[in-house]
């Protein structure tokens, strides 16, 4: 585990670069999207009304190539997108960035949207047939056919980070944050949890992308609407905060405050990439695994599906992490500490100033407190540490402290393990942090609103695995053939369980870099088939314009 830990924290050192530093990924997501924004003429709003034209059905004939029409598709991308970066990864960008990161996930979304566009007409333009019919595609095949044979080793790194993703930002930090969820809420084991989500993924992931595409038309519109009903709730309820809220965030995003939300931020870079990061892992705009689920669009034109995808950052975070953000800043509790259950094997722990810890490691405790130690989580100091028994009254006894590993290991009574826990007033960050927000924004209706968030959760979790399964079993077959498909399927479903015992910073920091990994192939053969998308722009719209025209 500590190698796994220093691999991931060099390697997204190496992606993402140091706040303090210079960020180049997020200079090439940003530089990619000013690109295509100017070289189609801002698409992303001149051809929205086309693009929900298209979704709508207007267009689709079952006669056309492909497996699945065109909400089905939209479904199965937006399922994959809108998720845990909706609920978690907002609430983590402002826990790290402060509220100014939500402007930055802002334009990483207003970019995105003319890159997702582009990299969704590339793949379906650029897309195989199988014997049978089926469709694969998506930035491993644009790269090979787009730039000819030589660019090969990049499309084979492209679906080896691709798989790699899948495991994380599309597996394990679900997993992850569903489990964390479940527990807080209910005090569901972790393990358990998902032992029950891998068998719930497996049975829907095993029967193909139609299967796929059935389950997510169903699931991803039901899931949006309960969520964005809840957060529409709390946002009325506080409507004179919101002109504030936002007033907050664009301040913010400029000018960050020092030490906001607890731990160290306040500088402007790490703002601006904790923002393009979570937005990143939100809308997926230029990172290459939306283009393999729109591929398989029943179409014969593929800037109409290009058209389609661009709806999607628009949809996941102009519209879907904005409500989280505001609900989070609206209800005040992104900087405010609440009496938290802590993990011992992995809160850190520190020795107060002066003190020391006995030789045999014995700590004293009376009444629930003891002197000798303070805990921090998510890098802020947690107050008023307690030590309570499993019915929630103060302890008398001891804790156990491993001085070689620098933390807690048991608690003990009388000299013996005993089940209790440790608790005290922590920094939420993640899921939990948001279902605070609509805890404490629903009050005044009751207090039930957290549960909004972790049923949402689950659904949006869920989701998110069953649509990235199929992201990497499309990367399994470009590289191994179809016969490593199942195999592959069943590893993933392994990945649902162990990301839901890990912790969530080390699973977050696995997803960031994977993710960073296959959007750098991807930004590359993007900017080299520019002249394409211009291309097949310009052909097909002035077809439409002229058709249009005429009917009029």
């Amino acid at each position: 585990m500590d190698f796994l830990k220093s691999f991931v924290n060099i390697g997204n050192g190496l992606v993402w670069e140091t706040p303090e530093e210079f960020p180049w990924l997020v200079a090439a997501l940003l530089g990619v999207g000013v690109l295509f924004a100017i070289r189609l003429g801002v698409i992303q709003f001149r051809r929205l009304g086309h693009a929900i034209k298209v979704v709508t059905g207007k267009y689709d004939d079952p006669n056309d190539p492909g497996d699945i029409n065109h909400f089905q598709a939209l479904s199965t991308a937006l399922s994959a997108t809108v998720g845990i970066g909706n609920i978690a990864g907002v609430a983590v960008a402002i826990h790290w960035g402060g509220p100014g990161a939500v402007f930055w996930m802002w334009v990483t979304a207003a970019l995105g949207m003319g890159v997702k566009y582009a990299e969704c007409t590339l793949s379906t333009h650029y897309r195989s047939y199988d014997e049978e019919g089926n469709v694969s595609g998506g930035p491993m095949y644009y790269i090979e056919r787009g730039l000819g044979e030589k660019w090969k080793p990049l499309a084979v790194f492209f679906a080896v980070c691709a798989i790699f993703g899948s495991f994380g930002g599309g597996n394990m930090n679900q997993a992850n944050t569903v489990a964390d969820s479940m527990f807080t809420a209910f005090g569901v084991n972790t393990a358990l949890m998902g032992g029950l989500m891998a068998v719930i993924v497996a049975t829907v992931v095993l029967g193909g992308v139609k299967q796929i595409g059935k389950v997510t038309s169903t699931l991803a519109p039901s899931m949006a609407i309960v969520y964005v009903l809840g957060a529409l709730t709390i946002l009325l309820l506080n409507v004179s905060d919101v002109p504030g809220a936002f007033a907050t965030i664009v301040r913010e995003a400029f000018n960050p405050t020092a030490g906001v939300s607890g731990v160290v931020t306040g500088g402007f870079m790490t703002t601006l990439v904790w923002g393009v990061k979570r937005g990143l892992f939100s809308n997926e705009a230029g990172q290459g695994s939306a283009p393999i689920a729109h591929a398989a669009a029943k179409t014969d034109e593929p800037v109409r599906e290009g058209a389609v995808a661009m709806l999607e950052p628009m949809i996941d975070t102009l519209i879907i992490c904005t409500m989280t953000a505001l609900v989070i800043v609206v209800t005040g509790v992104w900087d405010k500490k609440v009496e938290t259950q802590l993990d011992l094997s992995i809160v850190k722990t520190a020795v107060v100033e002066g003190a020391s810890v006995p030789d045999d490691g014995i700590i004293p405790v009376v009444d629930g407190k003891q002197e000798i130690l303070y805990f921090i989580e998510e890098d802020a100091r947690v107050d008023e540490p307690r030590v309570l028994t499993a019915d929630g009254k103060p302890l008398s006894g001891s804790l156990k402290f491993d001085k070689e590993a620098g933390h807690v290991t048991e608690i003990l009574s009388a000299g013996a393990p005993v089940a209790a826990v440790l608790t005290g007033q922590a920094l939420r960050n993640g899921a939990p942090l948001t279902q605070e927000a609509f805890r404490v924004g629903m009050l005044p209706l009751g207090d039930w609103g957290n549960y909004v968030v972790v049923i949402c959760v689950v659904l949006f979790g869920i989701s998110t695995m069953i649509s990235w399964s199929y992201y990497g079993d499309r990367c399994t077959e470009y590289l191994f053939g179809v016969r490593y498909v199942k195999l592959y399927r069943l590893i993933f479903c392994g990945f649902i369980f162990l990301g839901s015992i890990l912790t969530l910073k080390l699973v977050w920091a696995y997803g960031d870099l994977a993710l960073g990994l296959m959007t750098l192939p991807n930004l590359i053969a993007l900017a080299l088939l520019s002249p394409k998308v211009v291309e097949l722009t310009k052909d097909y719209f002035g077809r439409m314009d002229e058709l249009e025209g005429k009917d009029k």
